[in-house]
């Protein structure tokens, strides 16, 4: 199991905030968690590819945005926001309710390393593409999957 103990994040702080917790959840609400733009980019490059794939696959730890069991591949998309891209520099701009935001970021950090952990555990190769490195590499990161496709073991013809 991972020894690593759970990050606590407090309750978010409607005093520190500019809007009621109410509103802020109405807001937070629009933020998409699954089929973002990013993913969609990934998902129709990696099909126009000839690859099929499950997308957030319940049986696996995680639920990886993409998994392909034949090559025991999890792909996963991650916000530069929520998963701490740059890390150590980004986190001194949060000005706003840093109590509930810095725990909260390195949680989901700390959750990530957990799954890749249960992942690998498993025998699955993990990759974490950053949204903009999709944006903006998206050939980049598919020519990356399709690499390690072409080095995975030749599977049994029953399969």
């Amino acid at each position: 199991m991972y020894d690593e103990e759970p990050i606590k994040v407090p309750r978010f702080s409607e005093e520190e905030g500019f809007y009621t917790t109410k509103n802020r959840s109405k807001i937070m609400s629009k933020i998409r968690g699954r089929n973002t733009k990013p993913e969609l980019l990934l998902r129709k490059a990696l099909w126009a590819k000839g690859l099929r794939y499950r997308v957030d696959s319940k049986v696996l730890p995680g639920k990886p945005d993409i998994s392909i069991q034949k090559y025991k591949l999890a792909i996963f998309v991650d916000g530069s926001f929520w998963h701490g891209y740059n890390w150590d520099e980004r986190k001194d701009t949060i000005k706003k309710n840093r109590r509930f935001w810095i725990p909260k970021i390195e949680r989901n950090m700390q959750r990530d390393r957990e799954v890749n952990h249960m992942l690998q555990q498993k025998g699955y190769r993990i990759f974490r593409f950053w949204e903009h490195e999709v944006k903006k590499n998206l050939n980049s990161c598919v020519h990356d999957i399709l690499a390690y496709i072409d080095t995975y073991p030749d599977l049994p013809e029953s399969l």
